[in-house]
């Protein structure tokens, strides 16, 4: 169950700060909105008391009569709203923004097919790159898809309420939940088949549709049935032979669901609730056939109540809640812990599909009356059509506020996750939580006279009218010397046309190979030798010693190997040959530091260039 592990460790408290950051940074826009948005709310609400006063007309007579809301989508829209804001909380945990997904993404996709891990490697680099923008965007759609259910009862807003719900369900469910796990070997539904989102998208199905489909009991049959039949297929997986369901432990060695469960009992959570997972999956390891042929009795007979329909449907409901629950607790672990718990698993939406559909049935309106007045109707006492804002009563204005007040919350949102999923660099961050931030450093670079990867002598002063960068590089290193190449040419790249004005210079940093082919050799295999703004620096032991010790750049043999031992550090200097910025060069465990150092390194070079 991806997310309930232990929470990664951070680079640092830094990123953690950024998170915090970001939300404060959102959360004070999305409030100066909402401000505004209750002062036009306000302003209306004077708007239409000075025209009933004018008119002798009680404000409540310029409102249009909808018809009640319907008890069973009623139910759906608050139970869902209310889950979508809970998720939205979840994602407040601090582990979030690194933990995501090394926790969440990863572990979902890691038994299914490649093509999956593929789209969800996507999602994985988008996060990595940008772990507390995308942390933050994802507390603000999911607050505020949630938001928006609640606050939209009827209506246009109500319907694209559901659609919003479907839209980002469904994103969650392919990206979050690698479509639920339905490709992987092991799909069970008593740890989440066939994704907890899928549920929030079946719901927000049944809200997005037109008041006409509420009429009588076809819709809630449908529902019903169909839990019935997904019940059914359930069933089957779980009864079906050579997946391990039904064995408990043999010889120490667990079945499937008594090695889930007591991997859940492992989980970071309060004891009470560790204890009671855990006596559960000891019973599991006794008596693994029976506790599965339990379930698959229940899931079957469940199924089959649901589809007959009729008098089965309440008694079927009321043992579905308590086999959900008891399965919620003991076996899905409520979802929720660990540090990256991203909801309460599938069990609870489930449960409220399910509910949804018997309230369908037992409470279904005969007929939908249309409103009483519409938009176009004339009031007592005017001398014409009403305009669009006279149609509006304060109460339903407050609502038609509140939901775009949830929209609001939604995109701002949603443009961070979008501009992060485009760009091609990373939260500089990242590479800060590495290296520690770029120093400051006033002061004239040292001179140096050596020659470049063409034998030609290339001075510090020859490079004046230049922003240079300069770090040292083994050209037989194996580990960080490659992938520091790489960073700086990324940079290259994200300079764009500023390029033409830097230049990139690397000193040779190896006592041993120093040689010109070493040079010529390294650049060719990093794709170097193409690159017009690209040096290699080399020259006599004497010289590089000189300039090595000008630089303070220590550099030392390895006791085996021709590899040397050096500083990672790169200096930014300006057109007249000061260095403005020293950086600790460390390209860090990923790709995802890799382009975050590239980001901080252009955007410095940047800074300095146009200060």
């Amino acid at each position: 169950m991806p997310g309930m592990g232990s929470s990664t460790a951070a680079h640092g408290s830094l990123i953690e700060s950024a998170f915090h950051s970001a939300l404060v940074r959102q959360g004070a826009f999305i409030f100066l909105l909402l401000v505004l948005l209750f002062v036009a709310w306000n302003a209306y609400c004077s708007y239409q008391y000075r025209q009933s006063r004018l008119r002798g007309l009680p404000i409540d007579s310029r409102s249009s009569a909808l018809p009640a809301e319907p008890r069973a989508r009623r139910f759906l829209r608050i139970a869902f709203g209310m889950l979508w804001v809970i998720d939205g909380l979840l994602q407040l945990q601090p582990a979030m923004p690194l933990g995501f997904p090394s926790n969440v993404l990863q572990p979902s996709a890691a038994t299914s097919p490649g093509w999956v891990q593929s789209v969800v490697g996507v999602a994985v680099g988008t996060w990595s790159r940008h772990p507390a923008e995308a942390a933050a965007a994802a507390v603000w759609i999911q607050l505020g898809v949630g938001v928006l259910l609640l606050v939209a009862p009827r209506g246009r807003w109500s319907q694209w309420a559901g659609i919003v719900s479907v839209g980002w369900g469904l994103v969650v469910w392919v990206v979050g939940e690698a479509f639920g796990g339905i490709f992987a070997p092991g799909l069970t539904f008593l740890f989440g088949a066939p994704g907890a989102v899928l549920f929030y998208v079946v719901a927000g199905v049944l809200v997005a549709l037109p008041d006409r489909a509420w009429v009588g009991r076809r819709l809630g049959e449908i529902v019903t049935g169909s839990m019935g039949l997904f019940l059914l297929v359930m069933a089957v997986l779980q009864a079906w032979p050579g997946r391990g369901f039904w064995q408990g432990s043999v010889n120490g060695q667990d079945g499937t669901l008594a090695g889930m469960v007591r991997d859940m009992s492992s989980t970071p959570q309060p004891h009470a609730l560790s204890s009671m997972v855990s006596w559960f999956a000891t019973l599991v390891e006794g008596h693994g056939g029976l506790v599965n042929g339990v379930a698959v009795v229940l899931l079957a007979g469940l199924g089959v109540a649901l589809l007959a329909g009729g008098r089965f449907v309440r008694p079927a409901v009321f043992v579905l809640a308590a086999f959900a629950l008891f399965d919620w607790i003991f076996i899905e672990d409520l979802g929720v812990w660990g540090g990256t718990g991203t909801d309460p698993n599938s069990m609870l939406p489930m449960l409220f599909v399910v509910i949804g559909g018997y309230l369908a049935l037992a409470t279904a309106p005969a007929t939908i009356e249309a409103g009483v007045a519409s938009t176009t109707t004339q009031v007592a006492g005017s001398d014409g059509p009403r305009e669009w804002w006279n149609a509006l009563s304060p109460r339903r204005a407050a609502r038609w506020a509140g939901a775009i007040g949830a929209v609001v919350i939604v995109v701002v949102g949603t443009a961070p996750m979008v501009e992060a999923s485009v760009g091609t660099g990373a939260d500089t961050s990242l590479s800060e939580a590495v290296n520690g931030p770029p120093g400051v450093a006033v002061g004239r670079a040292p001179n140096f006279d050596l020659i470049d990867q063409r034998g030609s002598e290339v001075s510090m002063t020859d490079l004046r009218g230049y922003t240079v960068v300069l770090t040292f590089l083994d050209p037989v290193c194996t580990t960080d010397c490659p992938l520091i190449a790489q960073e700086m040419r990324a940079t290259n790249t994200m300079l764009g046309s500023d390029a033409k004005k830097v230049r990139f210079v690397a000193i040779v940093a190896n006592p041993i190979y120093n040689s010109i082919a070493a040079v010529r050799a390294f650049n060719r295999q990093e794709g170097l030798s193409a690159q017009p703004n690209w040096l290699y620096l080399t020259g006599s032991l004497a010289n590089l010693r000189s300039v090595w010790n000008a630089y303070g750049e220590e550099v030392e043999a390895a006791p085996a190997g021709g590899m040397a031992v050096h500083a990672d550090i790169a200096y930014v200097i300006d057109a007249h040959g000061i260095t403005r910025r020293a950086m600790m060069a460390d390209p860090g465990d990923g790709q995802a530091d890799h382009q975050s150092f590239s980001s901080l390194l252009a955007q410095e070079i940047t800074q300095v260039m146009h200060s």
